[in-house]
């Protein structure tokens, strides 16, 4: 008997702030379902611009990668290196697969067309990734940069003949 009491003394509380019954029409107006599909289009493009910039926002990260790694020509140091260089010619070769999902309805999802400036800005972002896997190689040694690299390459001009008589 008390539980039933108790039950009575909680239905007449007040529902919790930003507490909405659920309502259900039978009709659902063209309006709301226009603005449903206008936000649903800003949702993806915000998310196609997050997945733009998500080659940039792990730069950091992978400069102090980098650091930890040291300069010296290790198997560790070389598989970061690696992983760095070859990330971004994956994420390239895969760019309309990547933005597929963010789409817009009125466009092909694989077209290399649609989001052509959230393309842009990833390409960008991966070229970042990439320059900095160069400068690693760079600093490690890796590149041939300097002069005594092309050595092999050099010929050699005749030598000025001498007479000494």
């Amino acid at each position: 008997m008390s539980s039933a009491v108790e039950v009575s003394k909680w239905k007449q509380l007040p529902p919790p702030p930003g507490f909405a019954a659920i309502t259900t029409h039978s009709k659902a107006s063209s309006k709301n379902v226009a603005t449903t599909s206008a936000s649903y289009e800003e949702l993806k493009a915000k998310r196609a611009w997050d997945l733009a910039y998500s080659p940039a926002k792990s730069l950091p990260m992978q400069a102090f990668m980098l650091y930890m790694s040291g300069g010296g020509v290790q198997i560790f140091s070389m598989g970061i290196v690696f992983m760095l260089l070859s990330s971004p010619f994956k994420n390239l070769a895969a760019i309309n697969n990547a933005f597929a999902a963010f789409a817009p309805a009125s466009s092909s999802p694989k077209a290399l067309s649609t989001l052509p400036l959230q393309k842009v800005v990833y390409l960008f972002c991966n070229l970042l990734t990439l320059a900095l896997g160069l400068w690693k190689c760079r600093s490690m040694g890796l590149l041939p940069t300097g002069t005594g690299d092309w050595l092999a390459f050099e010929t050699r001009g005749q030598p000025p003949e001498t007479l000494l008589i």
